[in-house]
């Protein structure tokens, strides 16, 4: 059984893994992740129990309890980059013997659920709102580094959404899915849709302050894409990474997103706060009924 070395798994001294300093027993089958560190107190105030807090750098983490049910929520940051950190030392967390530093004859399946905040790019889409990603298209380039597997129709609706971007942009997109099982049982009654991650919040994004775009008709490029009924509805910096990750370790995914801006309508939330507080008390009120 193939060791894992100490430069690949890093621990700390107390044995915890490297950027989470987290141990083992800390980590729930439930998993919440928020961009910001200050929204991980929003989530785990609605718990009846904290039993532990933990921190590091920009990884803020709290496990505890809903009745019975255990949740651990954690931050990750902002963008792809952290995903990767968090994800894959979540992994280690659960799924390797730190003693032995070999994977576990037995693999734990994580529940990861993101709760945060996006831009819809379909004018229907109304501020205020909760969308559900069912599939992500990465403009960042985490997924590249690993393997992980893409269906025929998947590999189709990439090639689409890569054909429709003009050659100049030097991009090469990839995509990833939610997990079927969250998706069934979370995501009734919401608007669900393609999101794109994007690497940065200003140009990637559409956006241009001062410094000019190479890519100056990106959002229209977005806007307009369609394969087969399915449609791109709305922009964030996480949600790519964390699905690509969950497909490649075996976990299930799935992305709640508050609608705080319409980029069509130029429209942006008078109330995000509350916003972000309402989605995450639904998001809640699913976990305990349904998981």
């Amino acid at each position: 059984m193939k060791i894992i070395s100490e430069t690949e798994l890093i621990l700390n001294a107390d044995g915890s893994i490297y950027h989470l300093n987290l141990l083992p027993e800390d980590v729930a089958d439930i998993v919440i992740t928020v961009g910001d560190q200050d929204r991980v107190a929003e989530v785990s105030k609605y718990f009846d129990r904290i039993e532990l807090k933990k921190g590091k750098r920009e990884f803020i983490t709290h496990t505890g309890y809903i009745g019975t049910k255990r949740i651990t929520v954690i931050s990750t940051g902002i963008g792809t980059d952290n995903v990767d950190i968090v994800l894959n030392e979540l992994d280690a967390l659960v799924n390797i013997d730190f003693d032995t530093r070999t994977v576990n004859n037995q693999l734990r399946n994580l529940n990861i659920i993101r709760v945060g905040t996006s831009g819809a790019v379909q004018a229907d889409i109304e501020i205020d709102s909760v969308l559900v990603s069912t599939a992500a298209f990465g403009l960042d380039p985490l997924m590249h580094y690993y393997d992980y597997p893409v269906a025929a129709e998947e590999r189709e609706l990439l090639q689409s959404f890569e054909d429709a971007l003009p050659d100049h942009y030097n991009m090469q997109p990839y995509l990833a899915l939610a997990g079927n099982d969250l998706l069934g049982k979370l995501a009734n009654g919401f608007t669900t849709g393609i999101t794109i991650t994007a690497p940065g919040f200003y140009a990637p994004q559409g956006r241009q302050v001062r410094a000019v775009s190479a890519t100056p008709q990106l959002m229209q490029t977005i806007q307009n894409f369609k394969f087969r009924q399915q449609r791109i509805t709305n922009l964030e910096m996480e949600t790519a990474g964390i699905y690509g990750l969950c497909q490649s370790l075996g976990h299930q995914a799935i992305s709640f997103n508050a609608i705080l801006a319409n980029r069509v309508t130029h429209q942006f939330s008078k109330q995000p706060h509350r916003v972000m507080e309402n989605c995450i008390k639904k998001v809640l009120e699913l976990i305990t009924l349904t998981l």
